[in-house]
Parts: structure tokens; C-alpha cells; sequence
């Protein structure tokens, strides 16, 4: 690590501006490299902890955590409770239970950690070592003159304010509009022992829950680390346009009434994890423990130009706004952060239009491309439904198979290439060894999944004792 007194002594210089996860991390990891880094953001540090919602679950698997790793910074693996597979429920369009799976992560576990955490423990490690914190909006006409004094400026504010500066991406953008309105939700008073949803896996509380709707949306709860509470659950809804749900998410103005739509969602929709449901309680101490709205998909360019004609790098959600149906968001702008720090620090020569868009293709190429793919996947992206419908089916029948789907959460980059049916066969025996067309024809519908027989009342007696 590099220590204060090395970081002001530095002769190259970068501004990063946006203090949320994606750019504090760049922003340290520039200053570890021997960056003189200035950070900026509209809000200070108490108020980026507590005055603001988290954005998303950030649930981050193997490939993230390595990424972060080789910036020597906490994973939290050993603080947060631990994702080690993903459970799956899929219903038709008059709600008939159709197809159920267990897929477990092989090698990797994931977790999901409040953003505002860990970006005021990033933040605080950064002003202890030397890095500069500059408290004040960035309009585009500042961002000019930062570029203009600066060696290399990153632009990590999210999908508003400066993001404008980046063209969109027409070729990679598929969508015009919205697929989702969301909700979210963080709780306590539900453990992770194998007690807990036990009837969708043997793992219990250590596999999350994915039930999708094919007229309505999709509802999520895995384990949390949230930054009052600790570890905790939480909930991520997705509604489909026009849909009943899309109703039932707007009407939420506060984390009761967030909990209470979500409550009320389950009696009437997922009763098959209703006793879980009923036993959350909303975090009294965060009133800004929920949050709801929705986001387009959009791939924008990597470099942008200020008035001046000053090269600016978009990171994170700037660059890629992805639906966290599939959890790529906060997974890859953290991967896409450690990738330009690397190249930043070995790096001789002017930061240039032509060094950010080549660096801005590579990670597309890695990793950016595949993580939009497995996203439209999981959206039910009308170009993969039969595909989708194939791999789900198979994942009924096949364990081997399950793991490796709910897997491309953590690695995308083998789905990339599967476009059709034909290709989605082969991604099938590859995976299994066995004729694709034999392991579909197995496929029987659910007709009722198990019902949790989960006791909230037992399970609060017990730990009164």
C-alpha cells in the first residue's frame, strides 16, 4: 500500500468524480498506485452513509471479490453472510407452478453488501492515506476545468447528471425504455440457518430466492450485510410494464410501506415463502432502508470530451446502466475499476481519447458484453424466451446444469456466444455431457411447489431462551 507522504509525492494526477462504490474504489486504488487523486462528490461523508438509500443489493461473486482483492481491499466475505447458491421458482401466466431448481456456486460465494458501507470504509481509508475529498457539485463546465489540470479523470456519478457526456451506444442499447419498475427493501428478523427456507433447498438461508411471473415480474431475497443492522435480508422486486405489480411497487413511500406491499405481494402471489416473509421487520434506524424506481439498460461510450475537448473515462454505471435483474451493475463497475487502475499504473504516456477507448473495449470484451447478454436472459428478453424457456426446463431436470446457470451470475462470459437454440444444445452438453434434446424430454412441470413450514413464533421462543 502506498503510504500517505508517497501519494504527495506523486507526479501524475487523477480526479474521480462520484463517491458511490465504483469511484471511491478507482479512487483508492489510483492513490495505491502512486496517483495524486482527487475525489469529488456533492455530498460529505456522513451524508453519503446516511442521508442517501443504497443503490441495489450489490451482490458480488468470485470473479468481483478477486478484483478487489488485487486492489488489497475487504472482499467481506468474512463479515456478511454468505450466498452459496441460488433457488428458483417459475410461474406461468395464470400463476401455475411450472419449474423449480436448486443451482449451489461451485468454487465462489457470493454477498451482498450495503454500497454506503463500503464506500465509507473505502472513503476513510483513502483520506487516512493521503487522498484529497473535494465536497462540491460538478457541473459539466467544472468537470472542464478538473480535465483541464487533471492527468486522467474518471466519471463514476451514475446514470444522471454527467452522463450525457458519453454518446450512447446504439448498437449495444437495445432497449428504448425501462424493462422493469423496481422495489427493495432491507429487513431483519430472519436467520440464515438451514431452518430458513428449507424447503427450497437443504442449504436454507444460505441460498437465495428467485421466483418469477411470466405476467408480472420477479421477486429476490438473499442474505445482506446492511451498515446499521449488520447481516440482514433483503428484498429486490422487478414488475413488468403495465403490470399489476408495477401498481402495487409505486404506491411505496416509505420502508413500512415497501414492507408491507412485499408482505402483501407474498399472501397473494408467493405463498409458497409466505412464513419467512411475515417474519422480516423493516431496520427502524435507516428510514432510507428501501428505495424504488427503475432503471434503462444503456451501453454508452468510454470516453468522453469536455467544452475544451478534454478526454474523460465513464466508470460504472456512467459507462453500462445494466438491470440488476442479473446482478452485473455493481459487479462490473468494480471489475471494470481494477482493470483501469492496472493498466493506469503501468501505464507511460498521456491518457488519452485513444488509451480510455481501448481500455473501455478490452473490459467490454472481458467481461461487459456477456454481463448485457446473461441481463436480457434473465429479463426474458423476447430474442432469448426460447432459449430461456430450454435452459430453465433443463435446469429441472439436471443439477449439474442448474449450478452452471444460476453460475453465469458470477461468470457471464461463456453465455456469451449461445444465440440460438442450436447453440444453447451445445452450451447444455458441454455442461452435462448428455443430448440435450434426451435431458429437456425428462422435463415435467412442478404443478406445486413445496410450501415453508417455517415457524416464526417457534423460532422467536427459541431465542429467548
Amino acid at each position: 500500500m502506498t503510504s500517505q507522504s508517497s501519494a504527495l509525492r506523486s507526479t501524475r494526477t487523477a480526479a474521480v468524480i462520484g463517491a458511490g462504490q465504483t469511484g471511491v474504489t478507482a479512487a483508492l486504488g489510483l492513490l495505491d498506485a502512486g496517483f495524486d487523486v482527487t475525489l469529488y462528490s456533492d455530498r460529505d461523508q456522513r451524508a453519503l452513509r446516511d442521508d442517501v438509500p443504497a443503490t441495489g443489493t450489490a451482490l458480488e461473486f468470485g470473479e468481483t471479490q478477486q478484483a478487489e482483492s488485487a486492489l488489497g481491499l475487504d472482499t467481506f466475505t468474512g463479515r456478511a453472510p454468505r450466498h452459496t447458491g441460488l433457488s428458483v421458482r417459475i410461474a406461468g401466466p395464470a400463476g401455475e407452478e411450472l419449474i423449480g431448481f436448486d443451482g449451489h456456486f461451485d468454487g465462489y460465494a457470493g454477498v451482498a453488501v450495503d454500497t454506503r458501507l463500503k464506500a465509507d470504509e473505502r472513503l476513510t481509508a483513502f483520506l487516512e492515506r493521503g487522498g484529497r475529498f473535494a465536497v462540491e457539485p460538478v457541473t459539466p463546465e467544472r468537470l472542464d476545468t478538473i480535465a483541464a489540470a487533471t492527468d486522467l479523470t474518471l466519471v463514476a456519478t451514475g446514470r444522471g447528471g454527467l452522463s450525457d457526456l458519453f454518446p450512447i451506444d446504439e448498437a449495444r442499447t437495445v432497449y428504448a425504455r425501462p424493462q422493469r419498475s423496481l422495489l427493495t427493501v432491507t429487513v431483519t428478523g430472519l436467520g440464515f440457518g438451514p431452518d430458513v427456507f428449507a424447503h427450497r433447498s437443504r442449504a436454507g438461508g444460505a441460498h437465495s430466492g428467485f421466483s418469477i411471473f411470466a405476467e408480472q415480474g420477479e421477486a429476490w431475497w438473499g442474505p445482506y450485510l446492511h451498515k446499521d443492522a449488520g447481516p440482514s435480508w433483503a428484498f429486490l422486486g422487478w414488475a413488468r410494464p403495465g403490470s399489476e405489480w408495477e401498481k402495487r411497487f409505486a404506491a411505496a413511500d416509505s420502508a413500512e410501506s415497501a414492507h408491507s406491499i412485499v408482505q402483501q405481494l407474498y399472501r397473494d402471489h408467493i405463498d409458497w415463502d409466505l412464513p419467512e416473509v411475515l417474519s422480516t421487520r423493516t431496520i427502524a434506524e435507516d428510514p432510507h432502508s428501501w428505495l424504488k424506481g427503475a432503471v434503462r439498460p444503456v451501453v454508452r461510450a468510454g470516453v468522453g470530451h469536455t467544452a475544451s475537448g478534454h478526454a474523460v473515462a465513464a466508470l460504472g454505471d456512467t459507462a453500462t446502466a445494466y438491470d440488476p435483474i442479473a446482478g452485473q451493475g455493481a459487479q462490473s463497475g468494480l471489475i471494470q475499476a481494477q482493470r483501469l487502475v492496472a493498466a493506469a499504473a503501468v501505464h507511460d504516456g498521456p491518457f488519452d481519447a485513444e488509451w480510455i477507448n481501448r481500455r473501455y473495449a478490452e473490459f467490454l470484451s472481458a467481461r461487459g458484453d456477456a454481463a448485457n447478454w446473461v441481463t436480457r436472459l434473465f429479463l426474458g428478453d423476447p430474442e432469448l424466451a426460447e432459449i430461456g424457456g430450454q435452459l430453465f426446463a433443463t435446469a429441472a431436470v439436471d443439477d449439474r446444469f442448474a449450478s452452471a446457470l444460476v453460475g453465469l451470475l458470477h461468470r457471464p462470459q461463456s453465455f456469451l456466444g449461445v444465440d440460438s437454440l442450436d447453440a444453447a444444445g451445445t452450451f447444455v452438453a458441454e455442461i452435462t455431457g448428455q443430448d440435450p434434446a434426451e435431458l429437456l424430454a425428462r422435463f415435467q412441470p412442478a404443478g406445486r411447489f413445496d410450501r415453508s413450514a417455517y415457524n416464526a413464533d417457534e423460532h422467536s421462543s427459541l431465542a429467548s431462551r
